[in-house]
């Protein structure tokens, strides 16, 4: 009896081993999907982080407040170029391309993302009064990592998380994937030391790339004096932007 157990379970056994192996080897392909350098028009900042070459579009050049944009994990930042440069004309915006993304020289990793963000931080805001910041996605988490450890007064989160491994967990429950990921992107634990910060929590009404039950989570653990949460109706994940109250929010938050 036991070896005809052993032998209906060892086919199932093998195949979890080996999903469990997949998601371990191939994690970082799913969580990065760089963008390709393409030719543009607009002004850049050339960043050196760590022995790398980071390439930053800047727009709206000389404004007294700048926003830091940190993007998606397969998103072009030059894409939506013009749309922010239109629709965020009171600020200097900076368009982060991540290690390895559009034309910046690299692997992506957290600590890399990290690392680079506070560099790209710390040559940006003498030039501005004030420089907040704008993460949507896998760039909520770089963004909230910074607001931890900068004097930043303002952080929009758009589609965020509470943390990747939570996401990932909730995708792959048969998995210990505290144990498994690498990267683990846990915006709760860093913003639960920015009491200072004012942050706002941008939503898609059904999310179908970051459950919703995500961003709530990263706004129920913070005080809710200091969060403000809105849900954009009639878009999806990846199309939040194209929403003319997308902006709104942002220019009546950064105003």
């Amino acid at each position: 009896m036991k070896k005809i157990l052993w032998a209906m379970a060892k086919p199932l056994l093998m195949l979890y081993l080996m999903g469990g192996f997949l998601l371990y080897a191939l994690q970082r392909d799913l969580l990065y999907s760089p963008s390709k350098q393409v030719a543009h028009d607009y002004q850049e900042k050339i960043v050196q982080s760590e022995g790398e070459t980071l390439r930053i579009i800047v727009l709206n050049e000389g404004k007294e407040n700048a926003i830091l944009y940190f993007g998606g994990n397969n998103e072009s930042v030059l894409s939506t170029a013009k749309r922010r440069a239109d629709n965020l004309s009171d600020f200097t915006v900076y368009l982060v391309n991540y290690r390895g993304y559009g034309g910046s020289t690299g692997e992506p990793t957290e600590v890399g993302l990290y690392q680079d963000a506070l560099v790209i931080y710390d040559t940006l805001k003498p030039e501005h009064k004030e420089l907040y910041l704008l993460g949507r996605s896998l760039g909520s988490g770089v963004a909230s990592y910074v607001a931890s450890k900068r004097e930043v007064k303002k952080v929009a989160l758009v589609t965020p998380y509470d943390s990747v491994r939570s996401v990932a967990q909730s995708k792959y429950p048969m998995y210990p994937i505290d144990l498994i990921l690498k990267d683990k992107f846990d915006s709760v634990e860093n913003l639960s030391t920015a009491k200072h910060l004012k942050v706002l929590i941008l939503m898609v009404e059904d999310d179908e790339i970051i459950p919703n039950e995500h961003s709530y989570a990263l706004a129920n653990s913070m005080l809710k004096k200091q969060v403000q949460v809105e849900v954009i109706h009639n878009q999806i994940h990846n199309s939040i932007s194209k929403s003319k109250e997308y902006f709104d929010f942002l220019n009546h938050f950064f105003d």
